[in-house]
């Protein structure tokens, strides 16, 4: 728990003095927010503010992970090790479309393909390491049998064959991770929106983490233990995510000193898809992101519509531009949809405490 508190506290002083350090930077090279002249009119005004703020809450996040092993006189451990692997692998997919927006002056920074293809890089590799380093429990920090809020009896390995899971489990997983940074991405058009839903997100991922510690198999074997590896240092991941989102919303909130961009959109999503497949809880994350979850299909009810019937269920996609189009204030629509994040964040806890009461009657 030691560790779990340094990680937290450390990530958010760094990003809370960081934040603004790095704001100077950008600005003494102009290194500003392009805005789409498709957005909502009202966006205009924050052209040129400074973007790539992820780098802090990346930065914050690695720097307060090895801080806490440092001063806790802990080694890190493959499953951590992993998920952070996965954040920053993304987040530098995610500085590269930065970086060509903000030096070419347009919207359009990696291709579309480019950043999918960077991606399922980032996303393969993490996959098939998150299969690898078994522990002397012969336990890996992912599994192949598919998971709501603990491992279930479904298995990946159809017919008993591992390549056929591990395939499997390759696509699965990257779905997920592409799922998750995107919708994180897409969830990101508002000052403090992405950045507070995030927040909540990983401190859910920091109280499972906890309590699948403390109710692990390994030193707390039972009907309902969880076969989870590293439980201990994936609540130190979320934690220090969770401090880095923290203190970066200080200066995130409205109105906006500083976006996160793709490099922190994209980071954030890794880390979370990360956290779900390593804590054995993937489906769980669709509940948890719930918010997430509702931007991304709001896109994709508004593509299939007007590609079908050639019109719009919305005004504007995502759908914080929609409400923004029917006269909500920026402030409303990103208060109102923390609070239905936290009702989804709560919904999941509820969901995988209630799991384990009713199982251990």
């Amino acid at each position: 728990m030691k560790g779990v508190l340094l990680a937290a506290s450390i990530s958010l002083l760094i990003s809370l003095f960081g934040t603004p350090l790095f704001i100077k930077f950008l600005v003494k090279r102009g290194y500003g927010q392009f805005i789409r002249d498709d957005g909502p009119t009202s966006h205009h005004t924050k052209r040129g503010t400074p973007t790539m703020g992820g780098a802090v809450i990346l930065a914050a996040t690695l720097g307060a992970y090895f801080l806490a092993h440092l001063l806790t006189f802990n080694p890190p451990t493959a499953s951590g090790l992993l998920v952070l692997f996965l954040m920053a692998g993304l987040g530098f997919v995610g500085f590269l479309d930065d970086f060509i927006k903000i030096t070419k002056q347009r919207s359009l920074g990696l291709r579309s393909k480019q950043k999918l293809l960077g991606q399922a890089l980032v996303g393969v590799t993490f996959a098939g390491l998150a299969l690898q380093f078994p522990n002397e429990q012969y336990r890996t920090p992912a599994s192949l049998l598919v998971s709501f809020v603990r491992d279930t009896n479904i298995s990946l390995a159809l017919g008993g064959s591992t390549v056929v899971g591990v395939i499997l489990f390759v696509i699965f997983a990257n779905v997920m991770i592409a799922g998750a940074s995107n919708g994180v991405n897409l969830t990101d058009g508002l000052d403090g929106l992405a950045t507070g839903v995030s927040t909540m997100v990983f401190g859910a991922y920091v109280l499972i983490s906890i309590w699948t510690f403390n109710q692990n198999c390994q030193t707390n074997p039972g009907i309902k233990c969880y076969e989870v590896r590293d439980s201990h240092d994936l609540a130190l991941v979320a934690a220090a995510g969770m401090g880095a989102c923290f203190g970066f919303l200080w200066w995130n909130a409205t109105p906006a000193k500083i976006f996160m961009g793709d490099t922190g959109s994209l980071a954030l999503g890794g880390a979370l898809a990360g956290l779900a497949i390593t804590t054995h809880t993937e489906l769980l994350l669709i509940i948890l992101g719930g918010m997430f979850v509702l931007e991304t299909l709001s896109v994709v009810a508004q593509v299939a519509s007007f590609k079908t019937t050639g019109k719009r269920v919305l005004r504007m996609a995502p759908l914080h531009h929609h409400f923004e189009m029917v006269g909500w204030n920026e402030v409303t629509v990103v208060v109102r949809f923390w609070i239905i994040a936290g009702l989804f964040v709560a919904f999941g806890l509820g969901v995988f405490y209630a799991e384990w009461v009713v199982g251990s009657q």
